[in-house]
Order: structure tokens, then sequence, then C-alpha cells
């Protein structure tokens, strides 16, 4: 899923007062209805998985922390990370006015460890990151599985590539749009999952997101 100094990308990882401060305002408040319990928050931590965590799930880290800023906080990992983020991804995420300064590829072993974020979310994006086993997230985040075809895969000419990379970030796009959409703090556990679920077999989903369940 070039990052900034490391004493402003590595803040959630030191175990002090202040960083569990952070970490404890962003956690949503859980109450239960009719017998089930809801997320009532303000805010939600929200992880994106993929296998080299250097195009789609960070194309999703970003454009759910640009269109849900003060709602949702996004993260990004990988199974098997590259070592840099993608060169077309920061290229189009800066050419449609996403901050790329933050991003990084990166393990998802990184946020098994003390003092990583609880995540309310933790969503994949492709088809090989969902069959393999994940770690325990902190937290017991709600999952889903929201695959797209991997642009990074796609070969031809700069203009085919580039088009790749639009369209993964165009259905990204549309499932992040629906989900900061959904009435979270009124759905109860059974309704939210299914709504997670619909979301990743939208239009241009991967074979695996779109089989039915």
């Amino acid at each position: 899923m070039a990052r900034a100094p490391a004493n402003a990308t590595l803040a959630w990882r030191t175990p002090n007062h202040a960083a569990r401060q952070r970490s404890l305002s962003r956690r949503p408040l859980l109450r239960r209805v009719a017998g089930k319990r809801v997320v009532t928050g303000r805010s939600f931590n929200v992880l994106f998985l993929c296998t080299g965590n250097s195009a789609r799930s960070i194309i999703a880290e970003a454009i759910l922390n640009k269109v849900g800023a003060g709602r949702f906080h996004a993260f990004s990992a990988g199974s098997h990370p590259k070592a840099r983020v993608n060169p077309n991804t920061i290229e189009l995420l800066r050419s449609l006015g996403c901050d790329t300064s933050q991003l990084r590829s990166k393990s998802w072993s990184e946020f098994t460890k003390p003092g990583a974020p609880e995540f309310d979310f933790v969503f994949t994006v492709c088809d090989n990151a969902a069959a393999e086993p994940c770690p325990p997230w902190p937290g017991h985040p709600m999952t889903a599985h929201w695959g797209v075809p991997d642009p990074a895969e796609v070969t031809g000419n700069a203009a085919e590539i580039a088009l790749a990379f639009k369209d993964a970030y165009r259905m990204l796009n549309q499932r992040i749009g629906i989900f900061v959409a959904l009435p979270i703090r009124s759905l109860n556990q059974l309704g939210l999952q299914s709504r997670l679920k619909e979301i990743g077999r939208t239009e241009g989903a991967s074979a695996k997101a779109a089989e039915p369940k």
C-alpha cells in the first residue's frame, strides 16, 4: 500500500501517552440496539490490504483519507509489500489532488505490533490477499473483500497503463463513496456486514469479489 520523515510517519507506533490518547479519540463507541452491537462514534479506523501495497490499497487509502476526512482514518498494507509505491499510483493521485506525502509500501505485520491502531474495518482489494490467512487485527474489525483488477499488471504503452490506473481509481472511488454514505451508526452488525459485502460486488469487481455469498 517517498514518505514524510520518520518522526511523522511512525508516531502511531510509539506507545507513549499522547499516541494512546490519539488512538482512543478515534475509537468509536459501541452500544446495543435490540441486542445487536452498533457502532456509534464519530471516527473509524479503516485498513486496506493487497499483496504488494503499491497500487490498489494505496489508492484506496488516499481516497478515503480525502473524502472521509474527520470521519475516517485510512491505512494500507500488503502481505508482500513492494520496495516502493508504484510511480503510476503517485502520479495519478497527485493529478487528482490527493495528498501523497504520507504514502509508503509496508507490511501488514506493522499493524499487529503494540501501539498500532485498532481497526473498525479491514477491506482486501485484491484476490490474492483475500485468499491469504490474515493476522489477528487489533479491534476485531468487520471485514469485506472489495477486489478490483490490478493496474500494475497491465502491459502496453503509457496511455494504456495510465488508463488501467484510472479505472482502478474509479472503481475504488465508487466503493468508498458508497461506504462513507452508509448510515453506519444506525445499522446493526448483521445489516452493516451485508452492506459491506454488497459494496464489493459493485461494477468492476474482480471474479472472487463478485461471487455470491
